[in-house]
């Protein structure tokens, strides 16, 4: 399967794999944990996104509302791998990839298949270094299941998240008006 998108030569990481606890800049306990069975941490994932503050939503996502958050949820739950963090009892951030195919058999190689990631902190936890700590746990636990080409798009002007992704290691790929697409090869 030929790449869709460029990717950086070199492979990223390594990088951690979860679960962890970790204590964030604030001093709070973060658990962060790969969400194997998805239906275990659903509820609690659309609690927070429930909670999320619309106005940080991007490029549509997450949606707003309960039943349009479930359904965009169970939507991509099925061959999605997640991983969550939480502070205490609550789920705080939720980071996820999802295959970019339509065709399920392409899944028994995790490797000839481009995921795209999204990843998303309440807005009490950012700044905090959480997203930092949940993309590298994201990212180790992908490498540790075999995948390696990841992809993402975000808004040009979004530039702490584009800081963010290109501190563990993505590079620019492409610049639509107003997206900037970056991927990563993990090794």
């Amino acid at each position: 399967m030929a790449d869709t998108r460029p990717y950086p030569d070199e492979p990223a990481g390594p990088f951690p794999s979860p679960p962890t606890t970790v204590e964030d800049r604030e001093g709070r306990s973060i658990e962060i944990t790969a969400s194997d069975e998805f239906a275990d941490t659903f509820e609690d994932v659309v609690d927070m996104y429930v909670q999320f503050d619309p106005t940080d939503r991007a490029q549509g996502i997450p949606p707003t509302g309960e039943a349009r958050i479930r359904n965009w949820l169970e939507t991509i739950a099925d061959e999605s791998v997640n991983v969550v963090t939480r502070h205490g009892q609550d789920v705080i951030g939720h980071a996820v990839l999802v295959p970019d195919t339509d065709d399920p058999s392409a899944l028994e190689d995790n490797s000839e298949v481009e995921w795209e990631l999204a990843i998303f902190v309440l807005q009490d936890y950012q700044r905090a270094g959480i997203g930092t700590k949940l993309l590298e746990h994201l990212l180790g636990h992908a490498s540790d299941i075999g995948i390696e080409r990841v992809w993402l798009t975000v808004e040009r002007w979004n530039n702490p998240a584009i800081a963010l992704y290109e501190r563990v290691g993505f590079a620019s790929t492409g610049t639509e008006s107003f997206e900037q697409e970056m991927a990563i090869r993990l090794g």
